[in-house]
């Protein structure tokens, strides 16, 4: 996967309004309007977040009647969840040093009179 697909994935979840409205896309497809609904801001400002959403691959939109629901493409997300996944090991492996040092102190402490 290249680069510029996680820096425009993450780019994009960099926002707590795109992230909700991929929360609530998880939950299935809707509109502009129903998508703006929660936020105090306009349709516009909305459609705004939709365009970086769609440009990063998070979401598409489709065409249905006069509808246009957008929907979550979830691909992109497991890419970026594929990358943090390379580092799980590091943490996994500082957490277990942490929790070695944490034991050695306290077991320190109860030989301690």
């Amino acid at each position: 996967m290249s680069v510029d697909v996680l820096d425009a994935t993450f780019a994009a979840l960099a926002d707590p309004t795109r992230r909700a409205i991929l929360a609530r896309l998880a939950e299935g497809e809707a509109t502009v309007t129903e998508l703006a609904a929660p936020f105090a801001m306009s349709q516009p400002a909305v459609s705004k977040h939709l365009r970086v959403l769609e440009h990063a691959g998070l979401i598409s939109r489709g065409r249905d009647a006069q509808r246009r629901p957008c929907r979550l493409e979830a691909a992109r997300l497991k890419n970026a969840m594929d990358w943090l996944a390379d580092y799980r090991g590091y943490w996994e492996e500082s957490y277990q040093r942490l929790d070695d040092l944490l034991g050695e102190l306290d077991a320190g402490q109860e030989e301690a009179p």
